[in-house]
């Protein structure tokens, strides 16, 4: 008896080299992955010890100083907050301080954002002459240490008449050689060029084009520049403790005077240090779904 093959057969022995695609396992085709019981458990130990400093800062902020000396010391929050923070008051300008660390953290950002994107689209999208000779100077800068510039820049500001004013800190920190190499090597792979000569085509300037254009591009990579530039110019020290004194002080600077005496009183520190981490948190939380949004944005483009 003869027996007809079924169409499928018949294309399966025509093609003997096809095999069956079968689906990956650990979830439907195109979904998400799924760590194992020990990444999940490495994640969590993980977020754990990164977070126990700052949960120690509440604690040590909380308590007294003799609480503190004691061992074992007390591992939860107590009730002395208040009084640690009227100490904080007492002992230090605490809020003119923040309000300087306002002002100066939030100049040094705008300024380090608006600079690099527009000498970062320059470097990815503009064609001049001696491009690449400027960039690698620029990028050159990055290596030599900060320390080594103090002497002369304390002597421009001392000849400007600047020392114990805020634009002493403010105007060396609004260029910054990392944020224009960050923001170039986002916009070349952001940024199509075809994007640039529609703009052309339509007979858009550069400046118009830069912001119609580019800085919508731009935006989840200048979220994270602001961000981390104004994380590390409100955690700056070095720089204010040189250019400004007691009278004009930076968060960083005004924490200096806590806790004075034979004995530092800890608790007092903790209590400012406290106070002033709270913006830098309040900034993270509002910006900082930013950051994982421009790197997946650059990993799927590049």
């Amino acid at each position: 008896m003869t027996t007809l093959a079924t169409p499928q057969r018949t294309r399966e022995s025509a093609d003997p080299g096809t095999r069956p695609v079968s689906r990956p396992r650990g979830g439907r085709a195109g979904g998400q992955h799924h760590g194992g019981r020990l990444a999940y458990v490495i994640l969590i130990a993980a977020a754990l010890f990164s977070a126990f400093p700052f949960y120690w800062t509440i604690v040590a902020a909380t308590r007294s100083n003799a609480d503190l000396a004691r061992r074992p010391p007390a591992l939860l929050p107590g009730g002395n907050l208040m009084h640690n923070f009227r100490q904080v008051l007492e002992q230090a300008d605490i809020g003119k301080a923040l309000l300087n660390s306002l002002i100066v953290s939030g100049s040094v950002t705008v300024g380090t954002v608006m600079c690099s994107t527009l000498a970062g689209f320059a470097f990815a999208k503009l064609r001049f002459r001696g491009r690449n000779a400027l960039l690698a100077l620029t990028v050159g800068t990055m290596m030599i240490p900060p320390q080594l510039g103090v002497i002369p820049l304390f002597m421009v500001i001392a000849e400007l008449h600047w020392v114990n004013q805020l634009q002493a800190v403010i105007l060396p920190g609004l260029v910054s050689a990392f944020g224009v190499f960050f923001m170039r090597q986002y916009l070349v792979q952001a940024l199509p060029d075809e994007l640039i000569e529609a703009g052309r085509v339509d007979g858009a300037s550069t400046a118009r084009i830069f912001w119609s254009i580019v800085v919508p591009v731009a935006r989840p990579g200048m979220a994270v520049l602001g961000i981390l530039t104004f994380m590390a110019s409100w955690n700056d020290f070095f720089w204010p403790i040189i250019a400004l004194t007691s009278q004009e002080p930076t968060v960083q600077v005004a924490l200096r005077q806590l806790g004075g005496g034979y004995v530092h009183d800890q608790s007092v520190i903790m209590a400012g240090t406290l106070l002033g981490t709270l913006p830098v948190l309040l900034v993270f939380g509002l910006l900082g779904r930013h950051i994982v949004g421009g790197i997946m944005q650059g990993a799927v483009k590049g």
